[in-house]
This record gives C-alpha cells, structure tokens and sequence, in this order.
C-alpha cells in the first residue's frame, strides 16, 4: 500500500485540489448567473429571446448566454487556481499556452455535462431522475440540483486526467527532461 501511495500519492493530492478548486469553480459559476438573471429581471425571464437568428425559426435565449458567461468566469477562475496551486505551471509554462487546452478541455466537459444534465431533467429520456425522489417542489431533491452535481462528479475525473497530462503537462515535461543525463535522448 505505501509503495501505491508512493507512486500516486501526488497525483492524489492533485486530484483533490483540483476537485477543490472545481467546488469553487461551481459557486463562481452560481454567482455569476444569479447576478446576470438579477440584472435581467429575475429568472423568470430566462427563456427572453435576445435575438433571432435570420432566416430560420431559431433564437437565442437569455438562459443560453446565462450558461456560457458564467461558465467562461469559472473556466478562468478554475484555470488560474490550477494553474498557480494545483499543478503549479505558472513557473514554467506561458499563460496564453496552458489556457487555450485547458478551455477546450472545459468547454468538452461543459458540453458533456450539460448533455447529461438535460437527459437527467428530460422527462422523456431514460436517464430521467424518477419520482418520488427527485421533484422540483422539494427543495435539495430538486431534479435541477442534483442533475448538476452528478454531471459534475461524472465529467471531473475525465477533467482532472486530461489537464494533469495534456494542459498542465510543462511541469511534467520538464522533470523528464532534467532527469535524462546530458547525451542521452529522451
């Protein structure tokens, strides 16, 4: 068991800070969309068309710009939290080339996330959360809040092991590179 620990002890470490700063990341996102629907009125007029798009029955709704900004807040908050504590990247690696994989890494778990999410709070699909458990008039057994939070432990672990080994991977790139001696190829 310690020769386990000692091998992934750290990334353990890791994984936890990155669960912690993607909890933070969760309360940012909330925050940022209850100021937006604030200033909108209220969440009763989230499904407020904002605009048409021409030349087709299709439009923009508040909800989805509600969805992209506060998530894109997260998305800079959580990146910059990781990227100074959880994988400290900042030493070696510049920002704007940590950031660009980093949001499409976010932006492919936000979309699996929120695909979740809806067949979660679909009364159609078969991954719909059944009554008498899940209803939305029951406060913490709301549909809505636990649809999120699963999503979220679903798409985290796939989160967390592609930034540790593609977004964040200077540090370890560069610990490979140090411990090849000078001639030798790596």
């Amino acid at each position: 068991m310690r020769a386990l620990f000692d091998r992934y002890g750290k990334t353990l470490g890791q994984f936890i800070k990155f669960a912690f700063v993607g909890g933070s990341g969760v309360l940012v996102n909330m925050l940022v969309l209850v100021i937006m629907n604030k200033l909108n009125g209220g969440s009763q007029n989230a499904q407020n068309i904002i605009w048409s798009i021409p030349n087709t029955p299709y439009n923009v709704r508040f909800t989805a710009i509600g969805w992209i900004v506060p998530f894109l807040v997260a998305n800079l908050w959580n990146f910059q939290l990781n990227r100074w504590w959880t994988f400290k990247s900042s030493k070696h690696a510049g920002w704007w080339r940590e950031f660009w994989p980093f949001l499409a890494v976010g932006s492919v778990a936000a979309a699996v996330g929120l695909a979740l999410k809806l067949l979660m709070t679909n009364p159609t699909s078969p991954l719909y959360l059944p009554e008498p458990y899940f209803n939305e008039a029951r406060g913490l057994q709301s549909r809505e809040y636990w649809s999120q939070l699963i999503a979220i432990m679903l798409t985290l672990p796939i989160n967390f092991l592609v930034n540790k080994f593609w977004t964040f991977r200077a540090i370890r790139g560069r610990r490979l590179t140090a411990s090849v001696p000078p001639g030798v190829a790596g």
